[in-house]
């Protein structure tokens, strides 16, 4: 067993790793020349009070959808400007209320809290009494925001609601029972097994954990019955070690009448669109993004 399996261990170097996570966003990722307009809520969940960051769609949209964002990070670093471009890119372009969605992290936090804090929200946001219609929603994350936004649509499915117009899972993990995910040859990885070795113990130290249908959807049996599950847009990047696990979920879910698009951004790797990527690369995959989003939500 690695020593990176240990809890304590990954625990620690988790701690240590979350502190030096700050800041790391690319500058010409950062789409300056939207302004945006934010503000900070609180959501009430089962676990106390979430911090959010809401974003306003331009001034005139008249009762807009809302998309209901979580960020990446391994399930460890909590950093949610990480996803403000890409946050202020949607309402700009979609028309929609996006909830960037502050749930907490592990090891403090270990699965499922931050499973149950996102379905809250995501509850919450559908509910009356907003300035968005919660009756048309969305959706997404990158990375480990990607597979709790796979969690939720589970959740949604399994409790009938609330409805979800689309799901979308931008290079996401969506097997967490395999500690180690084989990487293109000859490419380097911006998470690389070790990391994420430490992130999967944080996260989920038990062997049932890791198995769980919230944590692994595409492991074993939990890919099955997920006809009626909300649509969903798969991204992948071509040199992600994630990639695999990506491109065999979006299979799984085409067989279940539940995919919207899977997209295989050429040339990418594991957060492209806020480290490692080009301009155009990134804005491409948002437009993809904002116009499934209008679609799905009935607005062109």
């Amino acid at each position: 067993m690695s020593i990176l399996s240990i809890p304590i261990v990954a625990d620690t170097l988790a701690r240590v790793m979350n502190r030096l996570a700050y800041g790391n966003l690319n500058p010409r990722l950062r789409f300056e020349e939207i302004p945006g307009r934010r503000s900070e809520i609180h959501i009430p969940t089962r676990h106390g009070p979430v911090r959010a960051h809401l974003y306003l769609p331009p001034e005139g949209t008249e009762r807009p959808g809302v998309y209901v964002n979580f960020h990446g990070g391994g399930f460890v670093f909590r950093d949610i400007e990480q996803d403000d471009p890409f946050c202020r890119y949607l309402a700009a372009h979609a028309g929609v209320v996006v909830l960037n969605v502050d749930y907490d992290v592990a090891p403090q936090h270990r699965f499922p809290v931050p499973v149950e804090e996102a379905f809250d929200a995501v509850r919450w946001a559908a509910g009356e009494g907003h300035d968005w219609d919660g009756a048309r929603l969305c959706v997404g994350g990158q990375s480990a925001g990607g597979n709790l936004s796979a969690a939720v649509a589970r959740l949604s499915l399994e409790a009938g609601g609330p409805p979800i117009a689309l799901q979308v899972l931008h290079y996401a993990p969506l097997d967490l029972s395999v500690a180690k995910k084989p990487a293109p040859a000859g490419q380097v990885q911006v998470v690389p097994n070790w990391m994420a070795r430490i992130f999967r113990t944080a996260y989920l130290p038990a062997a049932e954990m890791q198995t769980h249908r919230l944590a692994s959807p595409l492991h074993g049996d939990n890919a099955r019955d997920l006809e009626g599950i909300a649509p969903a847009l798969v991204i992948t990047a071509e040199y992600d070690n994630l990639h695999a696990d990506g491109a065999a979920y979006a299979e799984v879910l085409r067989r279940a009448g539940a995919l919207a698009e899977h997209i295989e951004v050429k040339g990418a790797r594991h957060a492209y669109n806020i480290l490692t990527g080009s301009r155009e690369q990134t804005e491409r995959t948002y437009a993809a993004i904002a116009g499934h989003v209008r679609r799905a939500l009935g607005a062109g």
